[in-house]
């Protein structure tokens, strides 16, 4: 059962309809509303499935495990447009609440789905893992995300495999024809190609931005001219080494040599300084900006701007954004049960699966802004109330030099971020709900 203040939020949001229009549905048996409801419920309640059904009072009203099976199992559900209207639905009741000055940004990464103890799943392959630097059982999941500098959307994802390290190939049963059988073709391309046509879909759903944001595996040219041609700018963080060239005044540079040619005029700034440059061969004209690490000068990382009429610090400021979706990975794998709560060997019940927990932090989304947001208690707010904070310079140059600072080079240069700060962020995001959502998350949540 849905509790009361649950259900106004659910048909704010539309949830129900958009299973509708996205195939989500079956002539007879179990209606796939309760069964999705049954699902999105989990994790509020701190129990599995097979927890409910087979140790709890409420196994009566459950649906058998052949449905729940069936249901996320089904090819023909179009999972990536419920995501899509859903996302969309939520923007557009965000933007409502905002100023149209305010810069709204579409933020790319990806991270690890672990399927360490499988061997059977559709399309598992043996992926890198940046953070252990091991190869190890899963996908990686790409994700394309939404945000505002005051909430963060997911808008699209797809669970990449690795073509050349598959342990296990696609089910030659499914239909060709089917929205299943596009996602597993699709799990094999090249994640810039994926990244491209993510933001192409995006922009077709009607959702609006004026940057892409992206950290260093992403920020290379052929990926950001196709986001150009798009009409897009990107902010992103560039990799440093030998290979990594950008024309100045006629010659090729690395960009330590850059900073050397800098460093010259601004030895005491944790902002180095920028130069505007063009990007190696591609010839794409962009924006450096050098930022330093306050407590180690030797420490330092660049920023790249297609958009080269923004200042220093608005740069800085708007790669902000970027925080919320390492906040979002992080709440989703250790609160919202991605990628635990069921054994499944198809892909389409991971895609599924995946879709619903997304659908969780939109609606954790939308009560995170209510909370918060003045303008949403009615008319009189709408019209006279103040903006909800944004992401301001000095928050988004801390969150740089705090989280993304800690580079280690012994080799090949990494990006370390403790856990202790991911915690820490994912329970002031947590903290921001309404009462009665912490409430059902309190089994989740350390003691005050």
């Amino acid at each position: 059962m849905i509790p009361q203040e649950m259900k106004m939020s659910l048909q704010e949001l539309k949830i129900f309809t958009f299973l509708n229009a996205s195939n989500i549905r079956k002539s007879k048996g179990v209606a796939t509303t309760a069964v999705f409801t049954t699902i999105f419920m989990l994790g509020f309640q701190g129990e599995t499935w097979f927890q409910q059904k087979f140790m709890s009072k409420k196994s009566d009203s459950l649906s058998g495990k052949d449905v729940v099976y069936r249901f996320l199992s089904q090819p023909t559900y179009n999972w990536k447009k419920f995501l899509l209207l859903l996302s969309s639905r939520l923007i557009s009741m965000c933007t409502r609440l905002t100023s149209d000055k305010r810069v709204n940004v579409l933020v790319l990464d990806d991270t690890l789905f672990s399927k360490s103890r499988s061997k059977s799943v559709e399309l598992l392959s043996t992926v890198f893992d940046h953070t252990t630097m091991k190869y190890v059982k899963g996908f990686q999941c790409l994700t394309l995300g939404w945000s505002d500098g005051a909430s963060f959307v997911p808008v699209n994802f797809s669970l990449v495999a690795s073509a050349k390290h598959l342990i296990k190939g696609i089910n030659e049963s499914i239909d060709k024809r089917t929205c299943g059988f596009k996602r597993r073709i699709e799990a094999t391309e090249s994640k810039p190609k994926l990244a491209a046509n993510m933001v192409k879909e995006a922009l077709s759903s009607g959702i609006n931005a004026s940057y892409v944001l992206m950290d260093t595996w992403f920020t290379e040219a052929p990926l950001i001219s196709s986001i150009m041609e798009q009409g897009l700018d990107v902010i992103g963080m560039v990799k440093r080494g030998p290979k990594r060239l950008y024309q100045y005044r006629g010659q090729n540079y690395t960009a330590e040599r850059l900073l050397k040619i800098l460093n010259r005029n601004m030895k005491n700034s944790e902002i180095l300084g920028s130069i505007h440059v063009t990007m190696g061969k591609s010839e794409l004209p962009v924006k450096l900006v050098f930022i330093r690490h306050r407590n180690n000068p030797q420490k330092w990382l660049v920023l790249l701007s297609t958009d080269q009429s923004l200042s220093d610090e608005e740069i800085i400021r708007i790669y902000g954004y970027r925080w919320s979706i390492e906040v979002f990975f992080k709440c989703n794998k250790s609160h919202l049960n991605l990628g635990t709560e069921f054994q499944c060997r198809s892909y389409d019940a991971l895609i599924a699966h995946t879709t619903i927990v997304f659908s969780r932090y939109i609606f954790l989304a939308w009560e995170q802004r209510k909370s918060n947001d003045d303008k949403t208690l009615g008319y009189l707010f709408f019209e006279f109330g103040e903006d909800v904070s944004d992401v301001d310079f000095t928050e988004a140059l801390l969150s740089l030099m705090n989280f993304i600072l800690d580079i280690i080079t012994s080799g090949k240069e990494e990006v370390v971020i403790k856990v202790s700060d991911f915690k820490n962020a994912v329970l002031t995001w947590l903290s921001t709900l309404p009462k009665y959502l912490q409430t059902l998350l309190g089994v989740l949540l350390p003691a005050k």
